[in-house]
């Protein structure tokens, strides 16, 4: 180690001719409590930044943390209605090679479209057997009436169209979207949408293999707007005879598991949202198959 030169850090050397190290307790204990004090201007004000920076990260990643599925429950079952079209009853479109895909508004084969407000529908499947993780992989059917109340493949002037019927493949968050138009209100029914829930792309085939068959329920705001423009008139008078509570599918609990997300307009579309919790422990019944033609 190098001699001093009579001082150190500005501090007067007791022992001019000694190391630094050789000066003594008291010359010891001056330069420990001034680095001390060093540290503490520079390391203490650092960590402190840093313990903040962190808390406000924790707080920030546990608000995040707490928008989880766990509170999801099962969707409810329900009936596939008169009009699946997935050869229950008849008619299967589910068997024709253009049925994997997103824009349900024209029918592949004549190329008919349907009018209507537009809409775009997105389904996330929760696996709640699989620890409330995004379903990727399932098959996920749709399908629903048109503007004036008529379900393709059934409906009078309808039965050679297939237009509103569509499968996706949900992706690795759990989603499918369908870009669509606003169903009408028919007599009898709240405004909605069906879906059928497969395991799989190739199980599509047979419709017993559906793991979950539900129904989406739309807001009535979003109806009320969209059924005061043209082409929607019937549905308006259809409309005020219902109510969610006396709808015969989501009668049971005005449907709050069912009611679709809503955001959108009559001039720039809609869009619906729903997350769907299936559970495959349990036996799906589709609230009973629906009647043949």
């Amino acid at each position: 180690m190098q001699q001093s030169d009579g001082d150190y850090q500005g501090r007067t050397l007791p022992r001019p001719d000694e190391e630094v190290v050789d000066q003594g307790l008291g010359f010891d204990l001056g330069t420990l409590f001034s680095r001390r004090s060093m540290l503490t201007a520079l390391g203490i004000g650092t960590a402190a930044a840093g313990l903040t920076a962190c808390g406000v990260s924790g707080a920030a990643n546990e608000t995040s943390g707490a928008t989880g599925d766990g509170g999801l429950t099962e969707i409810p079952d329900e009936t596939a209605g008169p009009y699946p079209g997935d050869g229950s009853n008849g008619p299967d479109v589910l068997e024709q090679s253009g049925i994997i895909r997103s824009d349900l508004r024209t029918s592949f084969g004549t190329g008919a479209t349907a009018a209507g407000v537009p809409l775009e529908l997105t389904l996330t499947i929760i696996d709640l057997a699989g620890g409330d993780v995004p379903f990727e992989g399932v098959a996920v059917y749709v399908w629903h009436c048109d503007r004036e109340g008529r379900y393709s493949m059934y409906s009078e002037g309808v039965e050679n169209e297939n237009y509103l019927r569509g499968v996706q493949i949900a992706d690795a968050d759990g989603k499918v979207t369908f870009t669509s138009i606003f169903p009408a209100c028919y007599s009898g029914r709240w405004p909605h949408i069906h879906f059928e829930v497969y395991p799989d792309q190739d199980s599509i085939a047979d419709a017993t293999n559906a793991i979950s068959t539900s129904q989406v329920a739309l807001p009535q705001d979003a109806c009320d707007a969209v059924y005061a423009t043209d082409g929607y008139q019937q549905s308006v008078s259809n409309l005020s005879r219902i109510s969610l509570d006396s709808d015969n599918v989501f009668g049971d609990d005005g449907g709050v598991t069912q009611l679709g997300t809503t955001t959108g307009s009559v001039e720039n579309g809609y869009q619906v949202s729903l997350k769907v919790g299936v559970d495959t422990t349990t036996e799906p019944t589709g609230g009973g198959r629906p009647p043949s033609r």
